[in-house]
């Protein structure tokens, strides 16, 4: 019996059932292959962040992957997005994983599953949740016990969700990936990893297939693997492919040769050159990869955006930016690419594709300059930022000791002595995580930021009232330094003496946007202040319309910010991200239509943390149709490419 790819594809396994004829999928080790129904099978995958697109186009792109050839995806489950404090699960809008692997069967796509609990991904921690860090000794991703608590109580959670989705019960999951690159990791538990593999066999079964990642060489493959996990490597386009799965070999001297990363591209931080990968040398590589047999998984086939506050980042501490467009095959967007077509042209070597047109990349428009004016500073808005008040210690609390997981905390204080000359302001011990604005008295003193600048020069009376906004620019994800605490993490010293004596303020910035507290309580701006190269962080606010009577409206968008300086937008309450062009390379953010209204007039938010562009003059906010993600910078960093060292890209 034929089945139709789409739409049907459960109701056919169903019925296969019925019939007596289970789904299989296993390692055929005396083959070198897998078996999908007893027949040699090989997966060509693409990995696509389902939390890092809004879900209204989740459909839009995995169709576009279904047209380019791909029979698989591959996609990670981050802790921190569904479970943003303890016992308090969302699975629901565009954090539902269930519709998510749904909407990829009906469409004909298997999956390959990345549960964690860590994921990496230039995600916030590597998608741990920070409110493990609670226990300030804990050691994530061992065997301490705390931290075992806490996994097995979210796979206790998750995991019974995700097995009617296993592909021997008719779902679209072929195989699941236990932890992620743990080779890379200094613990080298296997206690750990012998935890996880039962945990993850108890809830799923004995017959999913497990696997593990690991860069191509032996000494990631050491601590990375276990007997009875399958294990696979990741490696980038331009080497030496033979070389890269002999690594493999050495930890699985027969099954399926797997890739599960190929780089399509890189990630970018803040203030370095927007990472690009030559399409002709990936097209290559992955002709190379699919001659030998191998299975592979694109990374990314496309990388979405990093809205709010979900970046993570390197060290030495490097953010990464709003855009995570990877120089993906489709765009951050969703856009078709060079590149999408050449993979494309490969993978028909190899397989054939369905047939018919590809979906269009989306339609932008650019709804122009819109109008901003200055709402509050911050300090003025602390009534209805910080719904619980202060909180008074001697010494500054972390985000973590305010309960507060992202966004930003007020820290204030005062001059204990008389300051008429500059008096350097210090963090002696490099503990602002991660960017820290001050102010004497309302008037903006300068920068503190993490590795970068430890030191400013104050100026004021004793008394005078001191004000540090503190951002968390987002949590290291790879590497031994995940455990990063975030706020004033050590004392600040005026002069040679610890500052004392603060009051700590909590801000829910995004809950009073997404209520509109910050309009409805009026605008409280004082005079014009004195010209300065900062200004205190402030809140600015514009509208705009988009007519209901123009057909296809509204569509895609992108925001530019011309003469504003580093901050955050919200668009209708929701948080699109942070923009920072003046560090760069990304300059305009992703605005997806599924945002915008033609109902009623759209609210545009800005907390500029810098420069005021509005003072004197008028300012505006920028909606055009084509992105820039790609500005000049100044940077001596420079990316190098290896075959097996995953962190000598960083």
């Amino acid at each position: 019996m034929a089945c139709s790819r789409i739409g049907v594809v459960l109701l056919c396994s169903l019925f296969a059932s019925t019939l007596g004829v289970p789904q299989t999928f296993s390692v055929d080790y005396k083959n070198d292959c897998f078996r999908k129904d007893g027949e040699e099978f090989r997966y060509i995958s693409g990995s696509i962040h389902y939390n890092r697109i809004p879900r209204a186009y989740w459909k839009d792109r995995l169709l576009k992957m279904y047209m380019a050839g791909l029979n698989t995806i591959q996609t990670y489950v981050p802790w921190n997005f569904h479970e943003p404090s303890p016992d308090r699960y969302n699975f629901s809008g565009d954090r539902d994983l269930e519709h998510f692997l749904q909407l990829a069967q009906d469409i004909g796509l298997l999956v390959v599953l990345r549960p964690g609990p860590y994921i990496c991904g230039e995600w916030d921690m590597g998608g741990l949740p920070a409110w493990l860090l609670h226990k300030k000794d804990i050691v994530l991703r061992t065997s301490d016990t705390d931290y075992i608590a806490a996994v097995d109580k979210w796979m206790g959670t998750l995991l019974p969700m995700l097995k009617p989705f296993l592909y021997q019960n008719g779902g679209p999951i072929i195989t699941v990936q236990v932890e992620n690159e743990y080779g890379s990791y200094f613990a080298c538990d296997y206690n750990y990893l012998r935890h996880l593999t039962s945990l993850f066999r108890s809830h799923l079964g004995n017959d999913v297939v497990l696997f593990t990642t690991d860069g191509a060489g032996a000494g990631y493959l050491k601590c990375g693997t276990l007997q009875g996990v399958y294990a696979t490597v990741d490696f980038g386009p331009g080497g030496n492919v033979s070389a890269a799965f002999d690594a493999q070999r050495q930890a699985e001297p027969h099954g399926p040769l797997v890739n599960s990363e190929f780089y399509t591209g890189w990630l970018d931080h803040w203030g370095e050159h927007h990472s690009t990968v030559s399409t002709a040398i990936v097209a290559k590589s992955l002709n190379e990869i699919l001659a030998i047999g191998a299975s592979v998984n694109l990374y990314m086939f496309i990388g979405g955006t990093n809205f709010g506050y979900w970046n993570g980042a390197n060290t030495p501490y490097a953010p990464q930016p709003t855009s995570y467009d990877y120089d993906a095959p489709l765009t951050e967007a969703g856009d078709l690419t060079d590149k999408y077509f050449a993979i494309q042209d490969v993978i028909k070597l190899y397989r054939k594709i369905p047939e018919g047109p590809v979906l269009p990349s989306t339609p932008k428009y650019a709804y122009g300059a819109v109008p901003m004016k200055k709402l509050h500073t911050v300090v003025d808005a602390l009534d209805i930022l910080s719904f619980s008040g202060p909180v008074k210690s001697i010494y500054p609390l972390t985000f973590i000791e305010m309960n507060q997981p992202f966004g930003f905390v007020l820290y204030q204080t005062k001059l204990p002595v008389d300051c008429s000359k500059p008096t350097p302001l210090s963090s002696p011990l490099n503990g602002v995580h991660d960017r820290a604005y001050v102010s004497v008295d309302g008037v903006a003193a300068g920068i503190l930021e993490r590795d970068k600048a430890l030191t400013i020069n104050v100026t004021g009376k004793a008394g005078s009232q001191v004000d540090i906004l503190v951002e968390n620019m987002g949590r290291v994800n790879y590497g031994k330094d995940i455990n990063d605490f975030k706020g004033l993490v050590s004392n600040l010293t005026l002069g040679a003496d610890i500052l004392t004596g603060w009051e700590v303020y909590s801000l829910s910035i995004d809950q009073a946007v997404s209520q509109g507290l910050l309009w409805e309580m009026g605008s409280r701006v004082a005079g014009t202040p004195p010209p300065s190269p900062l200004s205190v962080p402030s809140f600015y606010g514009g509208t705009f319309v988009i007519p209901d009577g123009i057909p296809d409206l509204p569509q895609d968008t992108y925001i530019q910010f011309p003469d504003w300086r580093k901050g955050q937008v919200w668009i209708n309450g929701f948080n699109l991200g942070r923009y920072w062009p003046a560090r760069g390379p990304q300059i305009t953010l992703y605005v997806p239509a599924s945002i915008l209204s033609t109902a009623v007039p759209n609210n545009v938010t800005v907390l500029e943390l810098e420069g005021d562009p509005c003072t004197p003059g008028p300012c505006t906010v920028e909606f055009t149709n084509t992105p820039v993600l790609n500005a000049t910078v100044k940077s001596d960093h420079k990316h190098q490419r290896a075959l097996f060292h995953k962190e000598d890209l960083l």
